[in-house]
C-alpha cells in the first residue's frame, strides 16, 4: 500500500481514449457480419443495423459480438495520436493505471495490445460501473492527487459517487463519435485531444 500523499494516480480507460475502438469494430462489423455501425446514435442500442433488412440488432446480441470482436480483433485497434508520449509524460511524476471495462480473459491481451505501442503500465479489468474500483485504487495507493480519464458519461458519475475526490476528465478520441456526444456532466473536463489534456492532467496533480 502506498503511503498518504503519494504520488499522484491517473487512472485512464482504453477504448477511445488510448486506442481506438469504434472505427475497427465498424469495420468488422461490415466485413464480417454485414452490419452497418451508425456512430451518430447515442449508444450502441440502435446504432447497429443489418444491412440485409435494416432490422436494429438486439441488445442481446451486442455483447457478444464486442466479446468476439476483442477475442479475435485487437490486433485492428490503433493508438489515438499523442496519447503515448502524453502518458510517457504524466509516467516521470506519476503511477498510471489503465481500468478497462473486459472481463478477465482479455487480461493478457490487453497488456500485450498496450506494449505492443509502448505503453506499458498496470492494466485492470472491471466490469461495470468504474466508482468503486477507483475508490479502491485510491485507497491502495493514497495518491496526493487522482485524475480519471474515461470517454462513457456513466463511469464519470460512478466514480463522482464512490470516489468524488477524483479529477474526471471526459476524453472521446475518434472525432466522428465525439461530435455527437455531449460532455459528461460529472466530469470537470472535457478534452478529446491528449495533447490538449496533458497540461490540464499535470496541472491537476500540481
Amino acid at each position: 500500500m502506498g503511503q498518504p500523499g503519494g504520488r499522484p494516480l491517473l487512472i485512464t480507460d482504453c477504448d477511445e481514449v488510448l486506442l481506438h475502438m469504434v472505427t475497427p469494430f465498424g469495420a468488422w462489423l461490415d466485413e464480417a457480419h454485414a452490419i452497418d455501425f451508425a456512430m451518430e446514435r447515442p449508444d450502441f442500442t440502435g446504432a447497429l443495423t443489418r444491412r440485409a433488412d435494416s432490422s436494429p440488432v438486439e441488445e442481446e446480441h451486442i455483447g457478444p459480438l464486442l466479446d468476439a470482436f476483442f477475442t479475435t480483433e485487437m490486433h485492428r485497434q490503433t493508438l489515438v495520436p499523442h496519447a503515448a508520449r502524453a502518458l510517457a509524460t504524466i509516467a516521470e511524476l506519476a503511477d498510471i493505471v489503465v481500468l478497462t471495462n473486459l472481463t478477465d480473459q482479455f487480461h493478457a491481451g490487453r497488456v500485450a495490445q498496450l506494449e505492443a505501442v509502448g505503453i506499458r503500465h498496470r492494466v485492470q479489468c472491471n466490469q461495470g460501473g468504474k466508482g468503486q474500483p477507483v475508490a479502491g485504487l485510491v485507497a491502495e495507493y493514497r495518491p496526493s492527487a487522482t485524475v480519471f480519464v474515461d470517454d462513457l458519461p456513466h463511469h464519470h458519475a460512478s466514480v463522482a459517487r464512490h470516489a468524488p475526490e477524483v479529477w474526471r476528465l471526459h476524453m472521446i478520441a475518434e472525432p466522428r463519435l465525439a461530435r455527437h456526444r455531449a460532455p459528461a456532466a460529472d466530469a470537470h473536463a472535457r478534452i478529446d485531444d491528449w495533447a490538449e489534456a496533458l497540461p490540464w492532467i499535470v496541472s491537476r496533480f500540481a
